[in-house]
């Protein structure tokens, strides 16, 4: 209970090692509430949640002191076992004491102190940062900024349950990716609350749906548990009306460019798409959100043209430069590109937000912008109603007009004369789409509209922008938003806008390359740092015999230690495919019915796998450090 709510009764569960649980439902359901429990914040007024004794919880803390301490060392600091050993040694240094320092050197190899900075190096990156940044002060970062160091620290440290609330909320799409990839390699238990369904998709063994105060367990993917849903839905329900008008501007898509070979990767995405929006269109009949952006009134072919732009805050040093587009009636794109790159540069100089530095942007006669900022709620007035923010831009309409456009979303009853600072986030947000839908836009610009949305309220967005006629900008990190509203995809790049030939999945490989660029400059970077003038060749171009000499024998010494890496390499795959194997057999819900002494066995072998693993990737992991160092040092001349 939260007060004298009740937020579920008589709820059962359980969760077993190496499941990534995804939990979903409406907002004030109960989610984070579970969280404390889990946490030992809360108590529960009836029934038991039991943990095993000695179990390591690690979570996302939702607070980050002001600290001189530089970003890197922060995220390392969340690796609370190493740290713990490290001032052990310093105690043992302190009272000379040989013995003991050497059995902790020994704990510290082993929980990771040669890999740690490089570890933490490669999450910040993924996260977003630069090499500069990772030297920052901590106290020098923006609050979404400090949310990404607590995701690092958490990720970073050793756990055996992973509490995620949200984790998405303060990331952009390249950052959401490597994280997924991140949790979809990791062996730890996790529990994620998210409203993302491409994010949960990706790495979720398991779907616990919080619904009219019970939980229920699908021991599926996201899109699985959609899908069934879906069908005890339309068992019930037998309209289909909403479903043909949500996919309507989709599926005018595909037939016009299904056999165009530019457009081809991006029919296909829609095509999938269209599936998907059939079965929320089902589930849509269950939620409290229906609405739809009014018919726009007709305007120019050219909305909006981009000559010779310059665009940024500093003259000096633009964000985007030269600048040559036009946005056309019809348009419905989506900006790619990763943090800091000028997404929201680009749409708040269209929107003229933002001068521009240098160049023009011309809007077409007739323009009616609707803009949804990141921050938009901030200029919604705390002590006036939903009904009032709508009488300020129409101070004539009668109040049932508009008590019932607001009823579409979900503001009905005393909702709508409520004062705004009563409001959580996501009725906040909702609000301001009310507000932007209520205006009739015919040129849409969305910066991260889903942020702060539950589940059910993003999918009555993406109904309602699948057949609004107008054109529309989209940035949003919700990736089945991207390929089920944009036709075009638009990439912002050092500086340049061009056309992205792909879909988000070409996106997604080309955000890939990139970081593995970066992984092997760190790697090359520092094996050069290494290196001693003394093992340089005597003159360039010219290497003597003794130095010929020299090499070969490093080469050969080099050998044993490579069959070492390789074998590992290839225990590592087997113990994966095996892995592989028991989840596939536990995730057979019938077997826990059926057959719990199989499952005992299974999750027996599940965990004598899972740390045979870990002992192999901590070897494989000081194999790899010592052929760096020898290979950094290079061969020895006599």
């Amino acid at each position: 209970m939260r007060g004298s709510k009740v937020l579920i009764e008589h709820a059962s569960a359980t969760v077993y090692q190496g499941q990534k649980v995804g939990i979903i439902g409406r907002n004030g359901c109960g989610k984070s509430s579970l969280f404390s429990v889990l946490k030992g914040e809360l108590t529960p007024e009836a029934g038991t949640v039991g943990i095993p004794k000695g179990t390591a919880i690690s979570s996302v803390s939702q607070q980050t002191p002001a600290l001189q301490r530089s970003a890197l060392d922060y995220v390392i600091d969340g690796d609370r076992a190493l740290r713990e050993l490290e001032r052990q040694r310093d105690e043992a240094f302190a009272a000379g004491d040989g013995e003991k320092i050497a059995l902790i050197e020994d704990k510290l190899g082993i929980a990771g102190q040669w890999t740690i900075k490089s570890r933490a190096e490669e999450l910040l990156h993924g996260l977003g940062f630069s090499e500069e940044e990772m030297q920052k002060p901590v106290r020098e970062f923006s609050g979404g900024w400090r949310m990404r160091l607590n995701l690092a620290s958490a990720l970073i440290c050793r756990s055996d349950l992973l509490l995620l609330d949200e984790p998405t909320n303060h990331l952009d799409l390249d950052t959401i990716l490597f994280l997924e990839d991140y949790l979809k390699h990791t062996q730890t238990t996790i529990l994620c609350i998210s409203h993302d369904r491409d994010f949960l998709d990706t790495f979720a063994t398991h779907i616990l749906h919080f619904e009219s105060g019970k939980v229920v367990m699908y021991t599926v993917n996201y899109s699985d548990y959609e899908r069934l849903r879906a069908k005890r839905i339309k068992n019930e329900k037998a309209t289909r009306a909403k479903e043909e008008a949500a996919i309507a501007h989709m599926q005018a898509f595909v037939d016009k460019f299904r056999y165009k070979a530019t457009k081809a990767k991006q029919a296909q995405s829609l095509i999938k798409a269209i599936d998907r929006m059939k079965l929320t269109a089902v589930t849509q009949e269950e939620s409290p959100f229906s609405f739809s952006f009014p018919e726009p009134e007709r305007t120019v072919d050219v909305l909006a043209d981009f000559k010779e732009l310059d665009a940024g805050y500093d003259v000096s040093a633009p964000v985007l430069k030269n600048i040559n587009k036009m946005l056309i009636s019809g348009d419905r794109i989506g900006l790619l590109g990763r943090n800091g790159e000028g997404k929201s540069t680009f749409i708040k100089t269209l929107c003229g937000i933002l001068k521009p530095l240098h160049g023009t942007v011309t809007l077409g006669k007739g323009i009616r912008l609707g803009y949804f900022a990141q921050h938009e709620m901030e200029s919604l007035r705390e002590e006036l109603t939903p009904v009032d923010h709508l009488r300020l831009l129409d101070p004539s309409a009668k109040e049932n007009d508009l008590r019932k456009f607001l009823g579409g979303f979900a503001f009905s009853g005393d909702k709508a004369v409520s004062k705004v600072k009563t409001f959580s986030g996501g009725e906040q947000a909702r609000l301001a789409l009310a507000m932007i839908a209520y205006q009739k836009p015919n040129l849409l610009l969305l910066d991260e509209p889903t942020n702060h949305l539950d589940l059910e309220m993003r999918e009555a967005l993406s109904v309602a922008l699948a057949s609004y006629s107008g054109a529309l900008v989209l940035v949003s990190h919700d990736r089945y938003l991207l390929e089920a509203i944009a036709d075009k995809l638009w990439l912002i790049d050092e500086g340049k806008v061009e056309e992205f030939d792909g879909d988000v999945n070409d996106y997604r490989e080309y955000l890939s390359r990139k970081n593995k660029e970066f992984a092997e400059k760190l790697r090359q970077s520092k094996a050069t740092s290494n290196k001693t003038n003394s093992n340089a060749t005597p003159r360039s171009g010219f290497k003597s015999k003794e130095q010929k000499r020299a090499e070969a024998l490093f080469r050969d010494s080099l050998r044993p230690l490579k069959k070492e890496i390789e074998k590992l390499e290839n225990d590592m795959t087997d113990i994966k495919t095996k892995l592989d194997e028991i989840d596939s057999l536990l995730s057979d819900s019938s077997l826990y019915q059926n057959d719990k002494n199989k499952v005992e066995e299974l999750l027996k072998q599940r965990g004598e796998l899972s740390a045979q693993n870990t002992d192999t990737e901590n070897e494989w992991l000081q194999k790899q450090e010592e052929l760096e160092e020898k290979l950094a040092a290079g061969p020895i001349m006599e």
